[in-house]
């Protein structure tokens, strides 16, 4: 599926909006409007914009300088410029300025839709050519440890919505490094020189998180016995990461939502209304669709915060990584606990890269940090790894390009009615595609999600349905 991008068209002239807006649609991207200079400036603060139709000739500045502006990002957006013929210098010297191409009006629907394409496919790869160059010099981005084509992926999603003010709702399973998405989306933005605040919603009682994310004044409540400021207020300039929103209170859900469509908010027991300016960052390690549907999560909030969505794949999912992770781990604590250790074993890795991991990266720190403090060595080897269901018998998964399939033993683990006599055992390869097939049909034909549950790659799925596809046609080809 093609991926979905944001494109600013910035006219002044309403009917020619319009008409852009028409031959764009069917791209099937979100577009944005500025008739200023000014509005212009302020989408590209508060959306995380991949191309950008630029008017030079605005009511309000000239159109060079959102240009001049925007190449001062670390992942500019892609910028065609319209002219007249009368301006048609004006737009060559915009493209020596960095500016991907340029439309003289009048200028024909196909070459308006091919241009934004072509545009929108050559800010992508240089995007991934600056980023793969990036975490191939550093093996990481930001405090991410990892260069798999799963993870190179979110680390592009980072570097483009940083810039901007845009709410991003980060999901993924727990121990998959949320919070490091939140703390990158800060400090590559122009918030890092102000607070990163992070609130765990599931630690904060009930009762208390209105006052901890908002503050409260002395007598408010029982305990009230001082003034207090909230999480809003340390977070004014800055950033706010909600973790675990799920589980807040609908009630305050409700007061939530406004307070980010509004800047404003109230302490508790105080009627004066507060304002400030802050980015939003949610994440959750449950479905937010599920969360709807049971009423867990509001369905205003939601799309309120989910302008831009963030899915960290799970560490199984990220194949060598899980190496360059547990390397990482191994060196950390040694330094700190005064170990000699230096190295895994073979057959460790090979333990690694087979087991399923499903408490991703934290559950791999806790396996590195037990060796670490219980054994001591140059080499990690097999027996000094903990019991664990599975690890101690893992061995290599069949690795997709960019992810690692989970092991067989994992995948069977829990195969219902398994064969009670030697006469009703069937074959290992129509076992997997019974289970396989069950679990996509589970899942509602939803290829993607029985994948995640099964912790295997799509990819896997779709190789195997090809395989039996065609031996049940006879073909070989």
């Amino acid at each position: 599926m093609k991926e979905r991008r944001t494109i600013l068209i910035v006219e002044d002239s309403a009917s020619l909006a319009l008409t852009f807006q028409a031959h764009l649609a069917p791209l099937g991207h979100d577009l944005l409007f500025a008739a200023t200079g000014a509005a212009a400036l302020a989408a590209l603060r508060e959306n995380a914009v991949d191309c950008i139709l630029l008017d030079l000739k605005l009511p309000d500045m000239d159109g060079l300088e959102i240009l001049d502006a925007m190449q001062q990002r670390t992942a500019p957006p892609a910028v065609v410029v319209t002219t007249s013929n009368a301006s048609l210098a004006t737009a060559v010297r915009a493209v020596r300025g960095g500016a991907f191409d340029y439309l003289v009006k009048p200028f024909q629907p196909a070459r308006l839709v091919t241009t934004v394409e072509n545009a929108l496919l050559t800010v992508t790869l240089k995007r991934e050519v600056a980023t793969f160059k990036r975490t191939l010099q550093s093996g990481g981005f930001a405090d991410f440890i990892g260069q798999s084509l799963p993870m190179q992926a979110i680390y592009r999603t980072i570097e483009a919505a940083a810039p901007s003010t845009a709410s991003v709702l980060i999901t993924g399973e727990s121990g998959t490094g949320k919070e490091l998405a939140a703390e990158a989306l800060h400090r590559l933005s122009r918030r890092a020189s102000h607070a990163f605040v992070a609130l765990n919603c599931a630690a904060i009682p009930k009762d208390l998180m209105e006052s901890v994310i908002f503050g409260h004044v002395k007598g408010a409540f029982t305990g009230a016995t001082a003034d207090q400021e909230g999480a809003a207020a340390r977070a004014d300039g800055g950033t706010m990461f909600l973790d675990e929103l799920g589980v807040m209170d609908p009630g305050l859900q409700t007061k939530l939502l406004r307070f980010i469509q509004t800047g404003t908010y109230e302490r508790v027991g105080e009627g004066r209304p507060r304002k400030v300016d802050i980015r939003f960052v949610a994440a959750t390690n449950r479905d937010p669709m599920e969360a709807i549907r049971t009423g867990r999560l509001q369905e205003d909030l939601y799309y309120r915060l989910n302008v831009v969505p963030i899915e960290l794949p799970p560490l199984r999912a990220r194949g060598k990584d899980i190496l360059m992770l547990a390397q990482h781990f191994l060196r950390e604590f040694a330094a700190v606990e005064g170990r000699a250790f230096t190295t895994f074993s073979p057959e460790v890795e090979a333990r690694f890269l087979g087991y399923a991991w499903p408490g991703n990266v934290r559950q791999l720190q806790n396996v590195v940090r037990n060796v670490v403090i219980l054994h001591d060595g140059s080499v990690v080897t097999p027996e000094m790894l903990p019991a664990m269901a599975g690890i101690e018998r893992a061995m290599p998964a069949e690795v997709t390009p960019g992810a690692a399939a989970a092991p067989l033993a994992t995948t069977f683990a829990s195969l219902p009615r398994l064969p009670a006599g030697a006469d009703m055992i069937e074959p290992l390869a129509a076992a997997e595609q019974r289970y396989i097939e069950n679990a996509i049909t589970l899942c509602d034909g939803n290829l993607q999600l029985a994948a995640r549950k099964l912790g295997i790659s799509p990819s896997t799925i779709y190789r195997k349905k090809e395989i039996w596809e065609r031996e049940a046609t006879g073909s070989t080809g």
